[in-house]
């Protein structure tokens, strides 16, 4: 009897889930070929939690939620205006249940991140599977979506090293906290529509894109231009989306 070709026990076990996260910033192709096996999200699910309650913490710690709220204020006049019209008690009772508010949802953010990523990585696989012909299943578009939004931390880590390291609270924008985009260096006088626009000319934003684009490509088995048109083009429009209700803002 011929002996039998023996099989890679990678192959059998596939990757673990630090595997996959390293992967994800070394070899991106190995993480989303193994999605195939398995669409589990574990992984980037445990460091979004703990990068964001880190960041949470480091914000209440060094900034403080009023001074965010205070700052997030100055940054849409209507609202702000209203607060001019109050009784000053009422204005300062307002303030303190918004900041509040905004500490929990940022301790929280995980949260809306998970919705976010399910309805856009709905799109992207209705997309990418009627529209372009692919074999995806929804688990694994989803799952390429969380391991793609994997880079987006390494921005709010710099965000937590920037604030300890002594980041001015007058200059914190929870929306965007740290330099990484072109939004970040625009003046406060900037045309908030333009404002929102460069906010997301960001490495890091376009790097999870390039990343799941190649996701796509594989779990989807279609080509890098097809992969392309659908999650670059449902990025496209929800930024545009953002730009414009910041303009109404």
């Amino acid at each position: 009897m011929a002996d039998a070709i023996p099989v890679p026990q990678s192959s059998i076990t596939g990757l673990s889930e630090p595997q996959r996260v390293i992967d994800t910033f070394t070899a991106p192709s190995r993480t989303f070929t193994d999605i195939l096996r398995s669409s589990a999200f574990w992984g980037p699910l445990v460091v979004m939690i703990l990068v964001s309650v880190c960041f949470s913490f480091a914000v209440q710690q060094k900034i403080g939620w009023d001074k965010v709220y205070e700052n997030i204020l100055h940054q849409t006049p209507k609202q702000e205006a209203k607060f001019d019209q109050m009784q000053p008690e009422q204005a300062a009772n307002a303030k303190t249940i918004a900041a509040k508010f905004t500490g929990g949802i940022t301790y929280g953010y995980t949260i809306v991140i998970l919705f976010v990523t399910a309805i856009n990585a709905l799109l992207v696989w209705v997309t990418v599977n009627f529209g372009f012909g692919g074999a995806s299943k929804y688990g694994q578009v989803f799952a390429v979506s969380m391991y793609g939004s994997l880079v987006m931390n390494i921005k709010y880590i710099l965000a937590i090293v920037a604030i300890f390291a002594g980041l001015a609270p007058d200059s914190f924008l929870l929306q965007n906290p740290v330099g990484t985009n072109i939004g970040y260096y625009l003046s406060t006088d900037a045309p908030k529509w333009l404002m929102a626009l460069c906010t997301h000319i960001d490495l890091f934003e376009i790097w999870a894109v390039v990343l799941n684009v190649i996701g796509i490509a594989i779990v989807a088995k279609v080509s890098r231009g097809k992969a392309a048109a659908a999650v670059v083009g449902w990025w496209l429009i929800l930024v545009l989306v953002g730009v414009g209700f910041a303009a109404g803002s």
